[in-house]
């Protein structure tokens, strides 16, 4: 083996800070990126951040803002708090009448509990972590099940349940009798088993079955500190005159420029260290500018090619989704699928279909009897119809929806394509979509 020292010329793709800072921005939602330029301002004193102006709001949805000084709208005074369970519980405790020791153990317990509101360890662990025997952890858990949300300091599924039964102002004693003494039969959908054994219909058993799926299974996860997320729609897709337009609202993300009042820093040559700064800062707030601009244009460009793709479905009611895959809408616009992908993740668009995020409009395809592909989004909106208007007595199975879909829409889709569908759907199997005769 012989060392030495060779030269050896190679090409290799760099990334750039400018192209990774764009890259960045792109996967940005409106409020995400409000929030970058935000945080950039306080790093920057050359970056000069305005509000943009407010203009008339303008949406397909249900509800339509008025003019705001005339007709204000309780959106407008409304204000999310949310407290933790532990909080909600604690206050609770306040007013009850109890001992300093009391109110420790009743504390101790609250702690003790998951973000779903169940009892996290054995009752017997916590008592000999307090120091009391089981009879007064027992009287605490007791008190504690009595708050509110109901449910809350349950040890098991059906104990919640049934803490929630026994809540309600008309008492149903067969749900609790069957959650009692049933609850793995009728989790299994031994129904049949159950009516002969408690001598009751079946329909009875079904009205238990409607009851409890009214129940909360988690009744603490309604506490959990989860921060409210606003969705924004940055594109607007207008017909007119039989085609479509695609805006972009500009007043969703703040104006960002040049302070001009540091430029003079750029002047006092004789401080070189505030000059390089000065120039530092610039740059910086120029790559910004840049890269919020670069990200506009892509946006503009993918929803003009989406909206081309998908006419049909946003001009006539009766329209379908048209099987597209971002890779399509990549090489249209001469831009990378990963580019197509960021562009569309967590952006909307204010649609005749109502605010729609841009990544649901793709779509796979599936072989219609003549060749012709179908949108697996379309199958599912006819599924959808279908499983609504199909007799409860007599639910369709997946073999049928197959058979239906062939006749009726010429359109050849797999058993296991179906069940795929349903469960993307959230609608269940037949078995446990019929329904008994009163």
């Amino acid at each position: 083996m012989q060392f030495g020292l060779y030269q050896q010329q190679t090409t290799s793709l760099v990334m750039t800070q400018e192209l990774r800072q764009a890259i960045h921005l792109l996967q940005f939602s409106a409020v995400e990126l409000t929030s970058f330029i935000n945080d950039q301002a306080l790093d920057n004193p050359l970056l000069d951040v305005k509000e943009p102006p407010k203009t008339e709001d303008f949406s397909y949805s249900t509800y339509t803002r008025a003019n705001t000084e005339d007709h204000p709208s309780p959106i407008d005074y409304a204000h999310v708090t949310r407290a933790n369970l532990s909080d909600h519980l604690l206050l609770q405790v306040q007013e009850l009448r109890l001992t300093d020791k009391q109110k420790k153990d009743f504390t101790y317990l609250i702690y003790s509990l998951r973000e779903d509101g169940y009892l996290a360890r054995p009752l017997e662990e916590l008592c000999e972590e307090l120091g009391i025997d089981m009879e007064e952890g027992e009287d605490l858990l007791f008190t504690l099940q009595s708050f509110d949300p109901a449910g809350v300091g349950a040890r098991d599924l059906q104990e919640c349940l049934l803490l929630q039964l026994e809540r309600l102002e008309n008492r149903n004693f067969l749900a609790e009798q069957v959650l009692t003494h049933f609850m793995e039969s009728f989790a299994k959908r031994k129904w049949k088993e159950i009516s002969l054994e408690l001598s009751v219909s079946l329909a009875e058993i079904q009205e238990v079955n409607d009851l409890i799926q009214t129940l909360d299974p988690q009744p603490g996860t309604q506490y959990m500190s989860e921060p409210v997320q606003f969705v924004k729609p940055e594109l607007r897709i207008v017909p007119y005159e039989g085609d479509l337009l695609v805006h972009l609202e500009d007043d969703l993300i703040p104006n960002v420029g040049l302070n001009r009042h540091y430029e003079e820093l750029l002047k006092n040559e004789a401080d070189f260290e505030a000059t390089q700064y000065a120039k530092q800062k610039i740059q910086q707030v120029q790559w910004l500018m840049k890269s919020i601009q670069q990200r506009k244009q892509t946006i503009v460009k993918v929803g003009e090619a989406i909206a081309r793709h998908q006419k049909d479905y946003f001009l006539n009611k009766n329209g379908a989704l048209k099987p597209l895959t971002l890779k399509e809408i990549a090489d249209e616009i001469d831009v990378h699928e990963s580019t197509v992908s960021r562009a569309t993740t967590n952006k909307y668009a204010d649609t005749p279909r109502g605010v729609i995020e841009l990544k649901s409009l793709f779509s796979s395809s599936v072989q219609n009897g003549y060749g012709e592909s179908t949108s697996s989004r379309s199958i599912k909106d006819w599924m959808k119809e279908l499983i609504a208007s199909e007799n409860k007595q007599k639910p369709l199975s997946d073999a049928k929806i197959v058979s239906w879909l062939q006749t009726e829409k010429d359109t050849t889709v797999s058993r296991r394509a179906i069940a795929k569908y349903r469960d993307e759907l959230g609608i269940p199997s037949s078995s446990k979509r019929k329904r008994f005769e009163k």
